[in-house]
C-alpha cells in the first residue's frame, strides 16, 4: 500500500534563462505544516554577464527560507541585513510586521556565468506571533547525518536525532537529503504533516517512485524508507499543521485579510521601510489578481 497521501505537481515558469517550478499554495492544497509556499528553481548557468535580479519587495508574517544547492544570492534588506547565501548555509528572513528584502546575482557570479539551483519556501507564522518583529539569520553550522550512501543536511527542527540551530516559530522540519546508489534513509513519523520533493536523480517511498519536482505528502502516522538505486537529491518538509486559514496574495501572507489590505495600502503608500544600499528600484504592487510571488 502507497505510503503517500497526495501528489502535488508544480506550476513551472518559464523565465527565459531558468526555470521555476511553484508547487505550494496548490488548487489541492495550500499548506504542508508551516510551508505555504514551496519553488524549487534551475539548475541553470546563466550568460556571462546575467544574472537574477529580485528588487526591492515587502513581505508581511510569514518567512522565507533560502536554500542553494549551486550558485549565490545576495540578500539585502530593510533592518540593513546582508548576507552572500551559498550551498550549505540558510538563510531565513522573519517577516513579522513588515520587512522589505531583495536578492541579487553576486558580481563575481555574474562574471563567471551564474548558477542558479535551489529552494525558495514561505513559512507562515502561527497565531499570536504573525507581527512579531522582523529578523534575519543566516545559519552555516547545520547537522549532518551521515551513512557512507546516505547524507542528510537538518535545515531546520529536529531529524534522525539532531536539532539545527535555525530558528523555528513553529514546529518545523526541513532538510536535504543525498543519496548516493544504493541508499536509504529512514524518514520518521516525528510531524503532523510531510512531504518529500525530489529534486535530482530517482527515487522512491516505500517501492513508490517519485516524480522529479512533485511534492509527495506523506501519509500521517507512519515510519517510511526513502531509498534509491543510483542515486538522489531530495528536499523533506512539514511540521506542524496550522488549525487557522491562512490567506495569500502576492507577496503577503496572513491569517486576516483585512491585515494583507493594509500591507497593500502600505507598499502603495511608501510606507514599508527602504533596503539600504538597494532603494532606487522597487517591485511595484501589482493590479488585479497576482502570482503569489514576482520574479524579474
Amino acid at each position: 500500500m502507497s505510503q503517500i497521501d497526495q501528489t502535488l505537481t508544480p506550476t513551472t515558469h518559464d523565465l527565459g534563462q531558468f526555470e521555476v517550478r511553484r508547487v505550494l499554495p496548490a488548487k489541492k492544497r495550500s499548506m504542508v505544516g508551516p510551508f505555504i509556499f514551496v519553488d524549487q528553481f534551475g539548475p541553470a548557468q546563466l550568460d556571462l554577464g546575467s544574472g537574477m535580479d529580485v528588487r526591492p519587495h515587502p513581505h508581511i508574517n510569514l518567512a522565507t527560507v533560502t536554500w542553494l544547492f549551486e550558485g549565490a544570492i545576495d540578500h539585502r534588506d530593510s533592518l540593513g541585513s546582508f548576507a552572500t547565501i551559498r550551498p550549505g548555509q540558510v538563510n531565513l528572513m522573519t517577516a513579522g510586521r513588515g520587512i522589505v528584502h531583495s536578492e541579487r546575482s553576486p558580481e563575481a557570479e555574474r562574471n563567471a556565468g551564474a548558477k542558479l539551483y535551489g529552494m525558495q519556501t514561505w513559512l507562515a507564522l502561527p497565531d499570536g506571533r504573525e507581527e512579531i518583529d522582523p529578523a534575519f539569520e543566516a545559519v552555516k553550522d547545520l547537522p549532518v547525518i551521515e551513512d557512507g550512501r546516505a547524507k542528510a543536511i537538518v535545515i531546520m527542527g529536529e531529524l534522525w536525532g539532531e536539532r539545527a540551530g535555525t530558528t523555528t516559530h513553529a514546529d518545523t522540519i526541513y532538510a536535504e537529503i543525498i543519496l548516493a546508489a544504493g541508499g536509504a534513509i529512514p524518514i520518521e513519523d516525528d510531524a503532523d504533516e510531510r512531504a518529500v520533493m525530489l529534486v535530482g536523480g530517482e527515487a522512491s517511498i516505500d517501492g513508490h517512485d517519485l516524480e522529479l519536482y512533485e511534492l509527495a505528502v506523506l501519509k500521517p502516522g507512519r515510519d517510511v524508507t526513502l531509498e534509491s538505486s543510483s542515486g538522489a537529491r531530495v528536499m523533506l518538509l512539514g511540521g506542524e499543521a496550522f488549525e487557522t486559514r491562512r490567506h495569500a496574495w502576492w507577496n503577503f501572507v496572513s491569517s486576516s485579510r483585512e491585515r494583507i489590505e493594509q500591507a497593500k495600502d502600505d507598499w502603495r503608500e511608501r510606507r514599508f521601510p527602504e533596503v539600504p544600499g538597494d532603494s532606487e528600484e522597487r517591485i511595484p504592487l501589482p493590479d488585479g489578481a497576482p502570482k503569489t510571488v514576482t520574479y524579474p
